[in-house]
């Protein structure tokens, strides 16, 4: 590891920055030297200015992605080389106004039942029954399990905010089998690596990859002609909420979501909240 790197990491880590956040943000000034093929403190602010407009216009990142590459790169230079580019003022990550993706409930089930092994199946159908990120769902620990009040503790969720959400009494018992075929004292659903220890004495949670992977394969074999992924379950986890009358405030919550704002999208995701819309302006409007 470089002087550099590992002065930024150790920035990055003063601010309180997640794992996950840490490797982004490094990852991003590693593309940029790449790109450049010299080291990132040697890059000048109007080849900033030319990266930033090659990944818009060329690479055309995805809104996320730019957010990213902007945050990581912007950090470098402000905190760990204390160098202020009047670029980072200018450059914005394009708003995007697209919808997510929703399964419907029996969609899912269809997909989950198509996957073929059991701590993929049980993962899988946890991250949907509560609501769950693909990393949250992945490093459940069994002390996280409160069956007699039927609630999940999700720790360091995004921002590193610690959560419960509602336990659903059949997600339960499928993880309750599901322990019972490995019990690994600490996780619920330990990793094999890559020298296939044996679940019990795993130290290590299951790859994300490989869930991502276990539910590709199955949306596959449904021949669901979405452009489905396990965020997905979330997402539509939330809508089927909303349409079961679950209060959005709730849902807020359980999503672990600062703002309402960022929960409000699901209103125009359910088809009983159109419906619901539609009778409303039909009786308000009824003595037109």
């Amino acid at each position: 590891m470089t002087e550099l790197r590992k002065r930024m990491i150790e920035s990055l880590q003063l601010r309180g920055l997640s794992e996950r956040t840490q490797e982004a943000y490094v990852r991003a000034v590693r593309q940029l030297a790449d790109h450049y093929h010299k080291s990132p403190d040697l890059i000048s602010e109007e080849e900033l200015r030319q990266y930033f407009l090659h990944i818009k216009n060329v690479k055309k990142y995805s809104r996320g992605a730019s957010t990213i590459a902007l945050c990581g790169i912007k950090f470098f230079f402000e905190k760990t080389l204390n160098r202020e580019f009047t670029t980072f003022k200018l450059v914005r990550a394009q708003r995007e106004k697209k919808l997510p993706v929703i399964l419907s409930v029996e969609e899912v089930l269809l997909i989950l039942g198509r996957v073929r092994l059991p701590r993929y199946r049980v993962c899988l159908g946890t991250i949907y029954s509560c609501g769950l990120r693909l990393q949250e769902g992945t490093h459940i620990q069994v002390r996280d399990i409160d069956s007699g009040r039927g609630m999940l503790h999700v720790r360091h969720g995004k921002g590193g905010k610690d959560r419960y959400v509602p336990l659903p009494e059949r997600t339960v018992e499928l993880l309750r089998h599901y322990w019972r075929t490995h019990r690994n004292p600490v996780w619920m659903f330990p990793s094999e690596g890559r020298v296939h220890v044996e679940l019990k004495n795993s130290t290590e949670p299951m790859e994300r990859s490989s869930v991502q992977h276990a539910f590709r394969a199955a949306l596959k074999e449904t021949k669901i002609n979405k452009a489905a992924s396990v965020h997905t379950l979330r997402h539509s986890w939330a809508t089927h909420l909303l349409e079961a009358g679950v209060n959005l405030r709730l849902i807020q919550e359980y999503l672990g979501h600062s703002s309402p704002q960022t929960t409000s999208i699901y209103t125009h995701l359910t088809a009983r909240a159109e419906d619901l819309g539609r009778e409303a302006i039909n009786r308000i409007m009824s003595g037109l």
